[in-house]
């Protein structure tokens, strides 16, 4: 299917739905060993593809008691080390918390956040107005205290949804873009980003903004930004308007990210390429790149898109006329929460590739350590690993830490060990003569230079979550283009609708170590169903399993939580997203429960807790949107004036807003402790 059918199959009902669908179709052109493969050699291609595995591979990676058929209770599961009743699956308009804990919004799309910032007018939208309001689509979630009680609230914006955002106009991407004019892109251009404000616990430990702290801000598609690392200032990186290589405007496609030890803010930037334009088309009306300098650069990142009209009205998004601008996204940027005068750096040092996260630990050895994942079909795992130890010294905004140290890309084995290949200038392939004339090229080809070192093509690494023990956690949302003969030992699934995780054991402990082993946590989906071939433990209940894991985070206790981003494919498990527990040890390995469930049509992101993990912050993203037509009695694709939901102001003159949502106790303490 071409690019022309996916925009216009009628099953796609938002752009969103039919670009991820365009996504589907890799870039990466190494397919012959990828994880599936390697799962596959591990566990027996016959048992992989029948949906089981063998006694004793099952044995070994759940315990004998996954042998028996999952349960249905919903009440507590002895030794369960997460303290709350277990919240039923379903999907409807509103927002749902287990019980005991309340679930409050704290703030929503264009939400004021500084004490200038107008009050949200949804049929008067204008960029000047947008740019001091809370953003779109708000995906990962941050926090820097302050001191207890009070601290920045750092939110990444993802991307916009003109059919439900604009009134009047309904999808544009089938209309070649007709009805979007240079004021609403630039609406969407300052709805973009992230957004830093201060927010302050009451006495009755309740949440709300301060908008009157000088240090709240947006930061936006406009937002001056700045370069560090080995590709700040190169010639790949300059452009009419930049010819120092060091200056970009914005940061875009912000989808999860991580905080320093320091305090700092980073926002990852994922799908970058779709926000790139071109008037050069071929006879089928796709991209033609026969005359671009960078065309195989170009074409394994998936540049240009088409994605957005912005390259129509902004000469530097059209890659006819400023072909370096892609080679300037894709990066980690670093904020400073607490300093809205610093100017926020790309970390040029820690690769180019649609970063799904930037989850941070500080390993055993002291280095800075930082797992990020490329969220493609059949692209790879990655992580940093800093030249120097955190000291009290380096453990600032700017830190060498971030550009000075080694980038690795994972190689999963079939003996269930797993290398970290470095990738280094000089080192193996990555010569002048495979086209890699510095480490700058590995910067900005990062993907290239993986291709050449024979890394694992993965089913959609999103987040990772390092644990303090050396443990890391990797979400594999799903792959539907996965082949039965394309399976392999850590991609277990042709046509994987639902995804896994795979837990990895650093070598001694250490996080910045260069070898260690991996294991299946679980394989999602419903156990009910042998030929999807999902293992749980045997007690997770037909409430507790879920599909498409997405991000996730580990509390103070050192538990695993796990949000789910199913998309248009929630009607494959009949449940909202939401958030699990997940047991990570001992006799429950393997037990989920669902704690929270989202409005139909909304996509939980975030985690994020507070260190006295009495507070947990969740960002539902596009609620009303995904799938909709599917939800009984609605039927349809959601617009402005007609969508699914209008959670969570249930105002009929507003629309569904992308909203975070406050997670506390009644009556005060940890979460579900």
């Amino acid at each position: 299917m071409d690019r022309k059918q996916i925009i216009n199959d009628p099953a796609h009902g938002n752009r969103a739905e039919a670009f991820e669908a365009f996504d589907d179709i890799p870039t990466n052109p190494n397919l012959g060993n990828t994880i599936g493969d390697v799962i596959n050699r591990r566990y027996g291609r016959r048992d992989v593809l029948r949906g089981v595995l063998g006694v004793t591979a099952t044995a070994a990676l759940f315990g004998t008691s996954a042998l028996t058929a999952p349960g249905q209770a919903l009440a507590m599961t002895e030794g369960d080390r997460f303290n709350f009743t277990e919240l039923r699956w379903g999907n409807d308009q509103t927002h749902h918390i287990a019980d005991g804990f309340d679930a409050d919004v704290l703030i929503r799309w264009g939400d004021p956040i500084m004490a200038d910032s107008p009050e949200f007018d949804v049929m008067n939208q204008t960029a000047e107005a947008q740019a001091k309001q809370f953003g779109y689509n708000n995906d990962y979630v941050g926090f820097a205290e302050i001191e207890p009680g009070r601290g920045m609230l750092c939110v990444n914006h993802e991307y916009t949804n003109e059919e439900v955002m604009f009134p009047g106009i309904g999808r544009q991407d089938r209309s070649g873009f007709e009805q979007m004019t240079k004021e609403l892109v630039d609406i969407e251009m300052a709805a973009h980003g992230g957004s830093v404000f201060e927010i302050v616990r009451g006495e009755d430990g309740k949440w709300s903004v301060n908008r009157d702290n000088p240090n709240n801000r947006r930061i936006t598609a406009e937002t001056p930004i700045t370069f560090s690392g080995p590709a700040a200032g190169h010639d790949r990186l300059k452009t009419s308007a930049d010819p120092t290589g060091m200056n970009v405007l914005g940061t875009i496609n912000n989808c999860a990210g991580g905080m320093t030890p320091w305090g700092t803010y980073l926002m990852a930037e994922e799908n970058f390429h779709g926000y790139f334009w071109t008037d050069t088309l071929d006879a089928e009306g796709d991209p033609d790149l026969s005359a671009q300098p960078e065309a195989a650069s170009m074409e394994r990142y998936g540049v240009p898109g088409r994605w957005y009209a912005w390259g129509k009205f902004h000469d530097r998004f059209n890659i006819d006329k400023e072909p370096n601008e892609p080679n300037r996204f894709g990066y980690i940027v670093e904020v400073d929460p607490m300093n809205p005068d610093a100017t926020p750096i790309k970390h040029t040092a820690l690769g180019r590739f649609r970063h799904e996260g930037a989850e941070t630990t500080v390993a055993s050895d002291g280095r800075l350590v930082i797992y990020s994942g490329d969220d493609n079909r059949f692209d790879y795992q990655y992580k940093w690993v800093s030249a120097e130890a955190v000291t009290d010294e380096n453990s600032v905004f700017g830190s060498s830490l971030l550009s000075e140290g080694t980038l690795y890309v994972a190689r999963f084995n079939d003996d269930g060990t797993i290398d970290w290949l470095p990738l280094v200038h000089g080192e193996g392939p990555l010569t002048a003569e495979n086209g890699f004339e510095s480490q700058a090229d590995i910067a900005i080809d990062t993907r290239l230079a993986a291709d050449l070192l024979g890394a694992t093509p993965m089913d959609r690494p999103e987040d990772a979550q390092p644990r303090g023990d050396g443990t890391a956690y990797i979400m594999l949302t799903n792959n539907s283009r996965r082949t039965p003969e394309q399976v392999d030992a850590a991609n277990p699934r042709p046509e994987s609708n639902f995804g896994h995780i795979i837990e990895i054991k650093e070598e001694g402990g250490n996080h910045s170590a260069t070898t260690g082993t991996w294991s299946i946590l679980v394989k999602c989906g419903d156990p009910s169903i042998a030929e999807v071939g999902a293992q749980w433990h045997p007690e997770t209940s037909e409430h507790g399993w879920f599909g498409s894991p997405d991000n996730c985070a580990i509390d103070a206790d050192g538990r695993l939580w796990i949000s789910t981003d199913q998309g248009s494919n929630w009607a494959k498990t009949g449940k909202s997203d939401g958030l699990y527990s997940l047991e990570t040890e001992g006799e429950l390995r393997g037990h989920s429960k669902l704690f929270f469930r989202c409005p139909v049509g909304g996509e939980l992101c975030g985690p994020y807790f507070t260190d006295d993990a009495e507070t947990l912050f969740l960002a539902v993203q596009h609620p009303g949107t995904d799938g909709t037509k599917d939800l009984v009695g609605f039927a349809k694709d959601s617009t402005f004036e007609d969508p699914a939901t209008r959670w969570p102001d249930f105002d009929p003159a507003m629309p569904p807003r992308p909203s975070v949502v406050v997670v506390t106790k009644q009556g005060g303490g940890k979460i579900a402790v």
